[in-house]
């Protein structure tokens, strides 16, 4: 039997005829951050809804902290923190209250819950802002207030459902600071995020796409994949005038794979035996000005859309 925190062996959940889990297996390690990424409707939220007790699987099994999803939802509930991508607090009550709120449904109390509420008070950072309305915060604060409801009861596992969409730049940093403090003390998070910055800060990372996990290892294990680099291809950043309009040129030449934008650059898979000096200079003859390649490895992002395309284009036949 294998060990984790959380194992998930052949799970799947079913609405009626539809399958929104299907046949999805993996195992997060104790201290982990486990990024599950994925598009909207592929099975997400319901998995993490499942993990949480609160759904129960069709088939397969699902196991937190040692205990069946099935049988022992309510003491995984206990053991566990939740924090959703929509700011589900009281945002009528103050920072404090909604601390004291959350504290009191998990029983806390006394001497603890005054230790307990000034270590993370302190931790993020949030003194200043304590009697102000919960509604009256900005994204950011909002969402270290959550996270501090989210595992005021120390819960060994913590599951973050998209907690840095919509908040700026900075406090996403902010954030995912917090978490890898978090983390170092032992909590287990598993995170879905949009953001291949954020994915890339996962220890592990989970990929589902039309109910079934596609893909789940390292970052550098998933870049590494000869699935998404095949054999007998190379990876290049282009850059020249007017990247949208070479995009389109690029995309008809017969040894091109895939291109797609990237930022001000162009990123190209193409076939290893035609050089990419070739490539360069067929731009600049077409008009594109001074143009550069380097050779590069695939980001997560070239993971996820090679094997979403792979798997789009099998459905269609």
């Amino acid at each position: 039997m294998q060990k984790g925190v959380i194992i998930v062996d052949s799970l799947t959940i079913k609405y009626g005829n539809f399958i929104a889990v299907n046949q999805v297996s993996f195992v997060v390690q104790r201290g982990e951050i486990f990024g599950f990424l994925g598009p909207n409707g592929s099975g997400k939220t319901t998995l993490i809804k499942t993990l949480c007790g609160l759904v129960k699987p069709s088939s397969g099994r699902a196991i937190v902290l040692g205990l069946s999803v099935n049988k022992d939802a309510d003491q995984i509930k206990e053991r566990i923190g939740y924090m959703s991508q929509k700011f589900s607090l009281y945002e009528d009550l103050t920072v404090s209250e909604n601390i004291n709120f959350y504290a009191g449904i998990y029983g806390l109390s006394g001497a603890y819950l005054r230790k307990r509420k000034d270590e993370l008070i302190s931790l993020v950072g949030i003194e200043r802002y304590l009697d102000r309305r919960a509604g009256a915060l900005s994204g950011g604060w909002k969402q270290r207030l959550a996270l501090i409801c989210a595992i005021i009861h120390e819960p060994e596992v913590v599951f973050l459902d998209e907690p840095t969409a919509g908040i700026d730049p900075v406090a996403r940093r902010e954030l995912w600071d917090l978490l890898f403090r978090f983390s170092g003390q032992g909590i287990t998070f598993f995170v879905t995020t949009h953001y291949m910055d954020e994915a890339e800060r996962c220890e592990r990372v989970g990929y589902i796409y039309l109910s079934k996990l596609i893909a789940c290892g390292t970052p550098d294990d998933l870049k590494s994949s000869p699935e998404v680099t095949p054999p007998n291809t190379i990876r290049l950043e282009v850059t020249c005038r007017a990247p949208s309009a070479a995009l389109i040129v690029i995309k008809n030449l017969p040894y091109v794979i895939d291109s797609t934008i990237f930022g001000q650059s162009i990123h190209v898979l193409m076939n290893a035996t035609s050089s990419p000096e070739k490539l360069i200079t067929y731009l600049e003859n077409q008009g594109f000005g001074k143009a550069a390649f380097r050779l590069i490895n695939p980001s997560l992002e070239d993971v996820f859309v090679t094997l979403t395309d792979r798997i789009a284009r099998a459905n269609e036949k």
